[in-house]
């Protein structure tokens, strides 16, 4: 029996048989694991609980011919607890876990730096440290940039002239007025430094922004992930945006 040891989060789970459970995780060193954890639906169960979505765990688990089999479970962190209570921040929290598993597509393929990002907003999340969709959109144009999309937003996507006018989502961000194609959106300018702050972590100019341009961020920011997932993300419909002040 080949057994192999990793960390991961729960992304999602889903029922098998009468009481097994598929566990579909985002590990550290493996990349994205489908397993079966069984039994785990029985109240007897050992560590039913540990393998929740949002629980980051300890996990060992043995080579199968389609599913890997899940031996043991040990909680290293229930994000999920500081999370439940609060609306807003369990439906981002949702949505950070529903992208992470249509970003990652291929499984058992190293992906460190999106478990760290996925981590460390889940973390960010459960702090109340930051607004939830501020932590939500950052989590969105940095899980984006590791795989390669960042969106151009300080100079033209088409042209690299350094004065944008518009954001166009098929031409990969920001454009000027020259290369601004038909139906490209004109957001604010401060729109664009919000998505800039996020990007680069900047949490005291993220932190300050009104909500106006927070809420237009947040539409062109999950726009860009879904037409770069090629999917949508069904979560989004339930988190909220900010009232506008």
């Amino acid at each position: 029996m080949s057994l192999y040891r990793d960390e991961g989060v729960v992304l999602r789970t889903q029922k098998l048989g009468e009481a097994d459970r598929i566990v579909t995780l985002l590990t550290k060193r493996t990349g994205k694991v489908r397993g079966v954890a069984k039994g785990v639906r029985r109240t007897t169960s050992r560590f039913g609980a540990r393998l929740e979505p949002f629980t980051h765990v300890d996990l060992q688990l043995h080579v199968g011919r389609t599913l890997d089999v899940v031996t043991q479970a040990e909680t290293i962190h229930p994000y999920g607890e500081a999370l439940a209570h609060d609306y807003p921040r369990y439906t981002a929290g949702s949505a950070m876990l529903e992208t992470a598993d249509r970003l990652i597509q291929g499984e058992k393929e190293p992906a460190l730096k999106q478990f760290l990002l996925l981590v460390g907003g889940l973390r960010t999340l459960g702090d109340g440290s930051h607004e939830a969709r501020l932590v939500l959109d950052a989590y969105f144009l940095r899980s984006l940039a590791v795989a390669g999309y960042a969106p151009a937003l300080q100079e033209c996507a088409r042209c690299r002239a350094d004065t944008v006018r518009a954001f166009a989502i098929v031409a990969g961000g920001a454009v000027c007025g020259a290369c601004r194609p038909a139906g490209a959106a004109v957001p604010a300018g401060e729109t664009l430094a919000l998505m800039t702050a996020l990007l680069r972590g900047d949490w005291t100019a993220a932190d300050a922004s009104q909500a106006r341009h927070r809420n237009e961020c947040s539409g062109l920011v999950a726009a860009y992930l879904q037409w770069h997932l090629e999917h949508g993300i069904r979560s989004l419909r339930h988190v909220e945006r900010e009232p506008a002040r």
